[in-house]
């Protein structure tokens, strides 16, 4: 297994999302990220990469991701029956993470159909497989998007912690009865209370993650 790569960066093929990387005389053929695109050196220049090797029966194929990440979102995708390394890819380059979790929590399937490739069946079969794996992409992506919704205001802390759920796509009803069995929970002394809308925020998306709520 081919985890990581650092070389020189000898040639970019912007067409077909590639990079070749010169280590130690061996040139690597890369097909990578639109992130990896944006952010690449210039030719010659010194770039390192995450990096994830599929053997095929007629291929050897690597991918390059800007960070380790990227690289566990990708593999998270390539685990859902149907999808393969290069439409996992294609999610990648198209879709924030932020933006897809609060898709799949919208059940909003047009997002997805705006990807290279996936047709509506597909997006809805997509759809249905990443409710189960929803916490892949909101550990690291919607707590801070949730906290920067709550920031500044002036509203109780119930309140200001069901907004912040309501605005990343959850049911107000829904919200309203997870914030509760959380402050519940902390009066009768099973958990502390949360200091701050943002740790009851924080809670919540552990619990909903866990199959807590159902979307």
């Amino acid at each position: 297994m081919i985890g990581r790569l650092t070389g020189a960066l000898i040639e970019i093929d912007a067409e077909k999302a590639a990079l070749m990387v010169d280590v130690g005389g061996v040139g690597y053929e890369l097909e990578v990220s639109t992130n990896v695109l944006a952010t690449a050196p210039a030719i010659g220049q010194s770039i390192t990469l995450s990096t994830h090797f599929v053997v095929r029966e007629d291929a050897q194929l690597l991918f390059g991701f800007c960070d380790t990440a990227e690289r566990e979102l990708f593999r998270t995708f390539v685990k859902i029956n149907g999808v393969g390394p290069k439409l996992a890819l294609a999610i990648i380059s198209s879709l924030d993470p932020s933006m897809l979790a609060v898709a799949v929590q919208n059940n909003d399937v047009g997002v997805l159909t705006n990807v290279p490739g996936v047709g509506k069946k597909t997006a809805e079969r997509l759809m249905v497989e990443l409710k189960s794996k929803l916490h892949s992409l909101l550990p690291g992506n919607a707590e801070p998007l949730a906290s920067g919704l709550i920031a500044g205001s002036l509203q109780s802390t119930s309140q200001d912690a069901q907004d912040a759920l309501v605005a990343l796509g959850y049911k107000p009803a829904q919200a309203q009865q997870m914030i509760s069995q959380l402050q519940s929970a902390a009066q009768a002394g099973d958990t502390d209370q949360p200091a701050t809308p943002e740790q009851l925020v924080s809670m919540a998306l552990r619990q909903f993650a866990r199959g807590g709520s159902s979307l």
